[in-house]
């Protein structure tokens, strides 16, 4: 089995604008064709005002070729129109562990990856 990799993007908003949202979707429709695409977490902190997604792949070949792609690159060219600034961490799982009814998109890896 290939290892499983995250990326967690977090960005410190300004203002959205449709412009952001049409350009995110098409972003995270284009992770999810990606080879080893798992799924992804977004979790928005108000208090802070950060945006966070967090995707997941096995293998690295579907991160790299999110990170790489046009539509990535003009993000990230533009994002000065919507953030103030932002964060990539890139990182290797090493173990899941999660309660019996707990659903997410690495729940299958729980049991291949570590204990329970």
């Amino acid at each position: 089995m290939s290892d499983i990799y995250s990326a967690t993007f977090i960005f410190s908003k300004k203002e959205y604008d449709q412009s952001f949202f049409d350009l995110d979707s098409r972003i995270v429709a284009i992770a999810s064709q990606t080879p080893g695409y798992i799924g992804c977490d977004h979790v928005e902190d108000i208090q802070q005002n950060r945006l966070i997604n967090i995707y997941y792949w096995q293998g690295r070949d579907g991160l790299e070729q999110l990170v790489h792609h046009p539509i990535h690159r003009q993000a990230k060219a533009q994002y000065q129109q919507w953030l103030d600034n932002y964060q990539v961490i890139i990182a290797k799982v090493e173990q899941v562990y999660q309660s019996q009814d707990h659903q997410h998109p690495l729940t299958p890896f729980t049991t291949t990856l570590g204990p329970r």
